[in-house]
């Protein structure tokens, strides 16, 4: 039989931004896959070494906006780490308690688009529904629905009144039966189970030697978690389990994720229920460093990395982030391998992409074999000459 190739986006219904995956079919089974990144053109670690550390707050939150809080909070630790600020008690259970909420918010957007995917819209009406109430949490507390801007650096920007904690419970007890909801859907419904199991296999070894994170790992049995393994914040004092399954399929994926949700919702019941007392902040200097620093946050999608490198001035030398879906897509193609085309929007969808985490920009010199880096200025004369060639004049702007 002849093989064909397909070309899946990076502009495709399936895909909620641009990626694209050109597959080699025999048939409709998928023979080889190929995965090619770069279609958000975004300089968010440039752009931060032209701001002050607290601009950077609200500018790192904006790599991702269901993981804004996970970006925020994995760079002020760097710099806290670096200006040796000790954060009070109340300020990081405080950051745990909207962290968990954003895992809430993350796994259930995950499971409508998941049900959305394989054609199961009930599912997915019903869990953005349910969906909404987290959002009302987070904006309870931080005044914000998506992009919360609760730290600052020494602490949080906004207390929790004890009507707000009792607010939350109460919303968290809604959502734990809702849950159960899900799981007993999610592992019953024969639609799902028919669309999930056995498809997109990556077994624990693959897992293990293409770097899986986060769900993706944990649903090909990777026993590894961030707060487990190299706790911050209050998490060596809540107790919790670690979700993994051995399926090493999308049904895995599924399964994990929404008994995650339940460990979320048993770790936020421990803080809300324990909160310590004190300040929320302490006083951060303007100038930071020098130094370096890395710290490691377990975002809803894995473990969200940052590095962080001061030199003096209240402007950092270097920020650099690795999300954690650079580090699952190199699972992607060898799950579609030997899967059919109409499975193939579901198994990208599995692993929770999102491009504009892990879209960077680099300058390569076609036939000189250099790269190097442009300041802004010779970034803004080059694209308005190749936009000249096109025959768009962008000098004037």
């Amino acid at each position: 039989m002849p093989k064909i190739t397909v070309p899946l986006g990076p502009q495709h219904p399936a895909l909620k931004e641009p990626g694209s995956f050109m597959l080699s079919l025999e048939g409709e089974e998928i023979k080889d896959a190929v995965l090619r990144l770069g279609y958000n053109h975004r300089g968010v670690e440039k752009a931060a070494e032209a701001r002050n550390y607290v601009q950077n707050i609200y500018l790192l939150e904006r790599v991702c906006g269901i993981c804004s809080h996970a970006h925020a909070t994995a760079y002020v630790h760097n710099v806290e780490e670096i200006a040796q600020l000790e954060v009070p008690q109340r300020a990081k259970a405080i950051r745990m308690i909207v962290g968990e909420l954003e895992r809430l918010h993350s796994h259930l957007l995950w499971l409508g688009v998941a049900g959305h995917e394989i054609g199961f819209d009930t599912l997915f009406m019903y869990s953005w529904r349910d969906r909404e109430l987290v959002l009302d949490a987070l904006e309870e507390i931080s005044g914000n629905r998506v992009h919360y801007s609760m730290n600052s650096i020494g602490g949080v920007r906004r207390d929790m009144s004890n009507e707000q904690i009792k607010k939350v419970l109460g919303i968290l007890k809604t959502l734990e039966k809702r849950i159960k909801y899900y799981i007993t859907v999610g592992t019953e419904e024969s639609t799902i189970l028919a669309r999930t199991q056995g498809v997109g296999v990556l077994p624990k070894d693959e897992a293990l030697k293409r770097c899986a994170t986060g769900p993706q790992g944990r649903a090909s049995g990777v026993d590894r978690d961030v707060r487990r393994d190299n706790p911050y914040l209050l998490y060596d004092k809540v107790d919790f389990k670690v979700i993994t399954q051995d399926s090493c399929d999308v049904f895995g994926r599924l399964v994990v994720r929404a008994l995650e949700m339940v460990e979320s919702c048993k770790i936020l019941k421990q803080v809300l229920e324990n909160m310590p007392s004190g300040d929320i902040a302490v006083k951060a200097p303007i100038k930071i460093g020098p130094g370096e620093a890395v710290n490691r946050y377990e975002a809803p999608r894995g473990e969200d990395i940052h590095y962080l490198k001061a030199n003096g001035t209240d402007v950092p030398a270097r920020v650099k982030v690795r999300a954690p879906t650079l580090a699952n897509f190199e699972s992607v193609a060898y799950m579609l391998e030997g899967d059919t085309l109409a499975d193939a929007p579901l198994i990208i969808a599995a692993i929770d992409p999102c491009f504009s985490c892990t879209d960077r920009m680099s300058l390569v010199q076609t036939g000189t074999g250099k790269s190097g880096i442009m300041s802004f200025k010779e970034l803004r004369a080059y694209s308005i000459e190749e936009y000249k060639k096109k025959g768009i004049d962008f000098s004037k702007l």
